[in-house]
């Protein structure tokens, strides 16, 4: 599944109100949206179908016994490889400018949060490099973290979110609050959809592929969307994971 795609995860944090450290964060894993945010837009097709809502839900409970398997797999490494909570959750951006929890395996000790911003010289080139830290440069990230951002397995309890109905199986990557102004005048195609746990900016290149370029993606997904492009997508997202092109 596509950081899978795009890593924007535990690194990250807000500019005006920072993230709770992943040793407070993580416990939530089922925190429902709230109101706070952008003023809602109005719901692009993608949001509407409900034929997209039913290919999500198809595929999630068709991957479920595969995604249990190997949830508990990989719990089992991040617990006894790291002190700290198995599970990550931050807050992000989703539909209408909506916050919910995306969750994830925990990938980084458990000070991450708190390291970034004390680091000057790692803070600044978190956000120069679009609110993401280079792997070769993160020190935060556990042994056992880099194999799964690498192969994305991190990102499996995002099945919770497509569940919950906060996040689809296919959209743009979930951003945090500050990342919107990179949006500038297109804010309203971001916040038009439910983000997605992999999407057409994820199969492009992943984290290699920074703002504006981002920015044309989504909108593209959006104003050109259609079932068959989400099955595409997809099906593109297992060579992308396998590739690892823009992982970190």
């Amino acid at each position: 599944m596509g950081e899978s795609l795009g890593h924007l995860g535990e690194g990250q944090v807000q500019v005006a109100a920072p993230s709770p450290p992943e040793d407070v964060a993580a416990g939530a894993v089922a925190v429902p949206p709230t109101d706070r945010g952008p003023a809602p837009s109005v719901p692009a097709r993608p949001a509407r179908s409900p034929a997209k809502r039913a290919l999500d839900l198809v595929i999630v409970v068709v991957a479920m016994p595969a995604v249990l398997v190997l949830g508990l797999l990989v719990a089992l490494l991040v617990g006894l490889t790291s002190r700290g909570p198995v599970l990550f959750s931050q807050e992000r951006v989703g539909l209408g400018g909506r916050r919910f929890r995306m969750v994830k395996f925990r990938t980084m000790h458990r000070a991450a949060e708190s390291d970034l911003q004390r680091d000057a010289e790692l803070w600044e080139e978190y956000v120069r490099n679009g609110y993401k830290v280079p792997a070769e440069l993160d020190r935060r990230i556990t042994r056992v973290g880099r194999f799964l951002r690498r192969s994305s397995l991190d990102e499996l309890p995002q099945v919770l979110n497509v569940l919950q109905g906060t996040m689809s199986m296919v959209g743009p990557r979930p951003i945090v609050p500050s990342e919107l102004e990179n949006y500038g005048e297109q804010r309203a195609v971001y916040l038009s959809v439910r983000p997605g746990i992999t999407g057409a900016w994820q199969v492009s290149g992943r984290s290699h592929v920074g703002y504006p370029q981002r920015v044309d993606h989504d909108r593209e997904y959006v104003e050109t969307w259609s079932l068959w492009r989400d099955v595409a997508i997809l099906a593109r997202t297992p060579v992308a994971v396998l590739s690892a092109r823009g992982a970190f």
